[in-house]
C-alpha cells in the first residue's frame, strides 16, 4: 500500500463529514487535505483509542519526533510521507501539525474545563489550527481568511462537544465548562451516568440549549468574517459547516438526547448538502 494509498483509506473509513467536502476538490488539493485529515486522525485515535494514558503519551511523543523528522527530510509513517509533499506548496508548517499534537495531549491530561476561555483553548489547538490549515489548502488569498477558518473550527468543535456527551463521559470526560454547569444546575454525575435513567432533566436540555446558542452564533460570525474574494475557494470549508450546522439542528429537534446516544447524519445527506452547497455557493 502506497502512503496515498494509506491516507485514502484512512479518510474514507473515518465517516467523517469533512470526507464529502474533498471530493469537489481538483486531485492536487484533494490529495493535500485527504494526506493533513489522516494525520489528525492518528494522533486523535491514540487518545481515543489508547485506554492506557501511560502509553498514549508515548505514542503522542513519537508523533512529534516524527513530525519534526519528516520536516527534516526524514519521514517514516505513510502519512508523513504523504503529507511532506504538499507542505511547501500550501505552507503547512511544524508548528501546526505540533498544535494539533499538544490538542490531543490535554485530552490525556484534563477531563474537565472550569470556564468557557479554558475550553476555547482547546478548540483553538483541534480545531481552529485545523481550520487554519484546510483553508490554505482549500485556496486562500485573503489573509482575513484566518480569523474566519478558526471561527468557523471552533463553531464545529463545539458541534462536535455537544453530540458527543454521552461519548465522551463514557471515556470518563466532560468537556462542558465546570462554571456553566454550575450555572445551569447540572451535575457531573447526572452526566457520566452509564445505564438508565439516564440524566436527562429541563435543567440539562437548558444547557445544552445554551450550547448550541453558543455555536449558532459562531457559525453566523465565521460566515460573516469570510472575505468576498475567497468565497469561491473556501466553498468545501463552508460544506463541511453546512454538514455540521445540519447536524446541530437535528440534535435539537432531537430535543438533545445526547447521553445514551450519538446522533448523525446519513452519507446520503452529508452528500446531498455538499453538493447544494456547491451549486449554490454558500
Amino acid at each position: 500500500m502506497t502512503p496515498e494509498q494509506y491516507v485514502q483509506d484512512k479518510a474514507a473509513k473515518s465517516g467523517s463529514s469533512f470526507y464529502y467536502a474533498f471530493l469537489f476538490l481538483p486531485p492536487p488539493r484533494r490529495a493535500a487535505i485527504t494526506a493533513f485529515y489522516a494525520f489528525c486522525r492518528e494522533v486523535d485515535d491514540v487518545v481515543d483509542e489508547t485506554q492506557d494514558t501511560g502509553v498514549a503519551a508515548t505514542k503522542l511523543a513519537w508523533w512529534r519526533k516524527e513530525a519534526a523528522s519528516a520536516f527534516a527530510g526524514q519521514p517514516q509513517h505513510p502519512v508523513m510521507k504523504a503529507l511532506m509533499p504538499h507542505c511547501a506548496p500550501f505552507d503547512i508548517r511544524l508548528e501546526h501539525l505540533m498544535a494539533v499534537i499538544e490538542g490531543c495531549q490535554m485530552d490525556l491530561e484534563q477531563t474537565r474545563y472550569l470556564d468557557y476561555p479554558g475550553l476555547q483553548r482547546y478548540c483553538h489547538l483541534v480545531a481552529g489550527i485545523v481550520g487554519e490549515v484546510a483553508a490554505r489548502i482549500f485556496g486562500q488569498e485573503d489573509a482575513q481568511t484566518t480569523a474566519y477558518a478558526h471561527k468557523l473550527g471552533q463553531a464545529m468543535q463545539l458541534t462536535n462537544i455537544i453530540r458527543d456527551v454521552g461519548d465522551d463521559a463514557r471515556r470518563g470526560r466532560i468537556y462542558l465548562p465546570v462554571s456553566e454547569l454550575q450555572q445551569f444546575d447540572v451535575k457531573a454525575h447526572e452526566i457520566l451516568k452509564r445505564d438508565r435513567p439516564w440524566g436527562y432533566s429541563e435543567r440539562f436540555t437548558a444547557l445544552m440549549k445554551f450550547q448550541a446558542e453558543r455555536a449558532h452564533r459562531l457559525y453566523d460570525e465565521a460566515f460573516a468574517l469570510l472575505p468576498e474574494a475567497d468565497r469561491k475557494p473556501q466553498k468545501p470549508g463552508m460544506m463541511m459547516a453546512n454538514i455540521y450546522r445540519a447536524l446541530l439542528r437535528e440534535i435539537e429537534a432531537e430535543n438533545f438526547q445526547v447521553l445514551h446516544q450519538r446522533i448523525s447524519l446519513t452519507p446520503l445527506r452529508k452528500l446531498w448538502i455538499a453538493m447544494r452547497t456547491n451549486w449554490r455557493g454558500r
